[in-house]
């Protein structure tokens, strides 16, 4: 993953342990005080979401711990690899479009960062400016893209 991407699964992993693992707790508490908790709606939803932030924040340590990151402003050269930012031209609209590939944890399409395991990445990987792309994708269906420009910072 980049840095970006690491920074990114940090910041949640203490906006879960330090503010969603607190309110969870009290709102435990505040429905215990209501009586059976056998029939307390409010306690067993506030149990189900204790579970679910204490899976995700075993998920982040485990993923933080095993993270490659990779120092995209390091990388040169006019091949696509990891941590590219590519900028394509649709062959039938002309239409530029420019993404950066990163990590599949990191990936946000409305943000331009393409997961290293889309069809498109995975399609423009070894590619270089002039190469022509072509992909067929579930939603759009057969694309061809130029590829205008590869830029690493």
């Amino acid at each position: 993953m980049t840095a970006g991407g690491l920074h990114h699964l940090q910041d949640e992993l203490k906006h879960l342990k330090n503010v969603e693992r607190h309110a969870v707790i009290k709102a435990i508490a505040e429905a215990r005080e209501h009586g059976d908790l056998s029939e307390n709606a409010e306690y067993h939803s506030a149990r189900e979401r204790q579970g679910f932030i204490e899976g995700r924040i075993k998920e982040l340590e485990d993923k933080i711990a095993r993270a490659e990151v990779i120092d995209v402003s390091k990388l040169s050269g006019k091949d696509v690899k990891f941590g590219a930012t590519v900028t394509l031209i649709d062959e039938e609209t002309d239409e530029h479009i420019t993404y950066q590939i990163v990590g599949i944890d990191e990936a946000d399409i409305k943000r331009g960062l393409l997961s290293i395991n889309s069809p498109l990445a995975r399609a423009l990987i070894g590619k270089s400016v002039g190469d022509v792309c072509d992909i067929t994708t579930p939603g759009k269906g057969h694309k061809s893209y130029e590829i205008a420009e590869v830029i690493y910072r």
